[in-house]
C-alpha cells in the first residue's frame, strides 16, 4: 500500500492501493439506497423516460463537475473536508464550509444504518421462507413500531459497517468494495432480467426507456437534480475523503466517468428491475410506483408474493439492497472517522469507535423514531424523516454551495484544472468552467429553495 505522509500532523496517511481500488469504494460510496429505491419512484413520479433523460444530461455535466472538484480538492489538500477548506484560509466561512460537508455523513449514517436494517430483517424473513408474510397488509408498519427488534437490525447493521472501518482504508474499505460492487452487479442484472420477463411488464420497459415529452415538467429538472445528489455522493464529505487517499498518478478524469458509467448503469437496472415487476403486478398503473419509500417494504413484497418465483426474486433482490446499503454506508462512516483523524489527531481505532457510539446513538433514536419515540415529531416529521430532510434537502445544497464559492472566488477554476492535469487530458475542462463559474451555483439554489417550498407546502414534489 503506498502510504502518503500528511505534514501538518506528522502521520502517515492511509490510501487506497490503486485506480481499480478507488472507483469501486467511490461507486459504492454512489450505489446505495437512492439507485435502488428512490431513482425508481422518482421516474415513475416525474415521467419515466423523460426523467431518465434529464438525469443523464445533469449528471454528465452538472454531476460531473461536482465529483471532480471534491476529488480534485481532496488529492490536492490530502485532507478531509474541514482541512481542504482550511488549506486555503482559517476564517469562519472556511470553518463552516469544511465542517458543514464533513458533518451532513455523521448525520446520514446513523438513519441510513437503520434503513440497513430494515433490509436485513427482510432478507432474512426471505431466506426463512415467509414470502407472504412480508406481503401481508400492516406487516411494515408492525415491524418499525416494534422497538426492539428495529434496534437489533440497526445494530447488527451498524456492527457491519463498523468492522469494516475497523480493518482500514485498503484491508476494509477497498477489500470489502472489490468483493461486493462486481456480486452487486451481478445480482442486479439477474433480477432486471427476470423482472422484465414477467407478463406485461414490457410496458414498464418502455415506460421507463422511452422519453415521452408530454410527461416534462419543471420539477422533473427539480427531481432529477436532487436525485442525482443523492446517488452521486456529491455534497456529502465522501468524495473529499476518497480523493485525499488517492496518488496523484491516478486519472481523475477516467475514474469520474467510470463512476458515472458504473452509477447511471445500476440505477437503470434498479428502474428495470422495479418499474416493470410494479407495471405487471398492477396492471400498467403508474400510480402504485410513486409510493416512495414504502416502495421497497410494502410493494415490492407484494410484487414478489404474486410471482411463481417470488422467495428466489425476494432472497436476490433484498441481498442486492443489503450489498448496496452496505458498501454507502461504509463510505459515509468513513468520511467522518478521517475527520476525526485529521481534525482530532485522533488514531483510526479511536476515531473509529467515536463513529460507531455516534452512529448507535443518533441511529437509535431514529429507530425508535416509529415505535416508543413516536410522539417526538420535528416540524411535523418522525425523526428518521426530520434528518433525512435536514440533510438531504437542506445542508447538501448549502454545502455543495460552499464547494463551489471555495473553488470559483478563492482556489480559482485554473488550480483545480492544474490538479486534474496531473493526471488527466481533462478533455472536459470547458464545459468543466461554464457550469462551475455559472450554472452550478443557479442548479444548487433551485434545489435548495424548491425543498424548502415543499416542505413548506408551497409546492408539491
Amino acid at each position: 500500500m503506498i502510504v502518503k505522509e500528511d505534514r501538518s500532523k506528522g502521520k502517515s496517511r492511509s490510501s487506497f492501493s490503486g485506480k481499480l481500488g478507488y472507483v469501486l469504494a467511490v461507486a459504492g460510496s454512489a450505489v446505495g439506497l437512492g439507485n435502488i429505491w428512490r431513482f425508481p419512484y422518482l421516474a415513475a413520479k416525474y415521467g419515466g423516460g423523460i426523467f431518465l433523460l434529464v438525469y443523464l444530461i445533469l449528471m454528465l455535466t452538472f454531476g460531473y463537475a461536482l465529483i471532480v472538484s471534491e476529488t480534485a480538492l481532496g488529492r490536492m489538500t490530502k485532507k478531509s473536508p474541514v482541512g481542504a477548506f482550511q488549506a486555503f484560509g482559517k476564517g469562519p466561512a472556511f470553518r463552516f464550509g469544511g465542517w458543514i460537508n464533513a458533518v451532513i455523513p455523521m448525520l446520514i449514517v446513523p438513519y441510513y444504518s437503520v434503513i440497513g436494517g430494515w433490509v436485513a430483517k427482510y432478507l432474512f424473513e426471505y431466506l426463512r421462507g415467509n414470502t407472504a408474510l412480508l406481503a401481508e397488509d400492516g406487516y411494515f408498519t408492525r415491524f418499525i413500531a416494534e422497538g426492539f427488534s428495529v434496534e437489533m437490525w440497526f445494530l447488527f447493521f451498524s456492527l457491519a459497517v463498523v468492522a469494516v472501518l475497523f480493518a482500514g482504508v485498503k484491508q476494509g474499505v477497498e477489500r470489502v468494495s472489490k468483493v461486493m460492487m462486481p456480486l452487486l452487479v451481478i445480482l442486479a442484472v439477474l433480477v432486471a432480467g427476470y423482472s422484465m420477463t414477467r407478463p406485461g411488464a414490457f410496458e414498464g420497459v418502455k415506460y421507463f426507456l422511452v422519453p415521452n415529452f408530454a410527461n416534462f415538467s419543471w420539477m422533473t429538472v427539480v427531481a432529477a437534480m436532487g436525485q442525482m445528489f443523492y446517488s452521486l455522493s456529491i455534497a456529502m464529505g465522501i468524495l473529499y475523503t476518497y480523493g485525499s487517499y488517492i496518488r496523484e498518478d491516478v486519472d481523475i478524469e477516467k475514474s469520474t466517468a467510470q463512476v458515472e458509467i458504473f452509477d447511471t448503469a445500476i440505477a437503470m437496472l434498479a428502474g428495470l428491475m422495479i418499474i416493470p415487476a410494479v407495471f405487471a403486478f398492477s396492471g400498467g398503473d403508474p400510480d402504485t410506483l410513486q409510493a416512495g419509500p414504502s416502495l421497497m417494504f410494502i410493494t415490492i413484497p407484494k410484487v414478489f408474493a404474486s410471482m411463481g418465483f417470488g422467495t428466489g426474486a425476494g432472497i436476490m433482490f433484498f441481498l442486492l439492497v443489503l450489498l448496496a446499503a452496505l458498501t454507502s454506508a461504509i463510505s459515509l462512516a468513513e468520511s467522518g472517522v478521517s475527520t476525526f483523524e485529521d481534525q482530532l489527531g485522533w488514531s483510526r481505532r479511536k476515531a473509529t469507535l467515536w463513529m460507531g457510539v455516534t452512529m448507535a446513538v443518533f441511529g437509535s433514536a431514529s429507530a425508535l423514531g416509529f415505535g416508543a419515540l413516536d410522539f417526538v415529531r420535528f416540524l411535523g416529521m418522525s425523526i428518521l424523516d426530520f434528518f433525512d430532510f435536514l440533510t438531504n434537502s437542506l445542508m447538501m445544497p448549502v454545502a455543495a454551495l460552499a464547494t463551489c464559492l471555495l473553488i470559483t472566488r478563492v482556489a480559482g477554476l485554473d488550480k483545480i484544472a492544474e490538479e486534474v492535469e496531473k493526471s488527466s487530458d481533462f478533455k472536459r475542462k470547458g464545459m468543466y468552467k461554464l457550469f462551475m463559474r455559472y450554472l452550478a451555483p443557479v442548479c444548487i439554489v433551485v434545489i435548495l429553495l424548491s425543498s424548502i417550498a415543499n416542505v413548506l407546502g408551497w409546492i408539491s414534489m
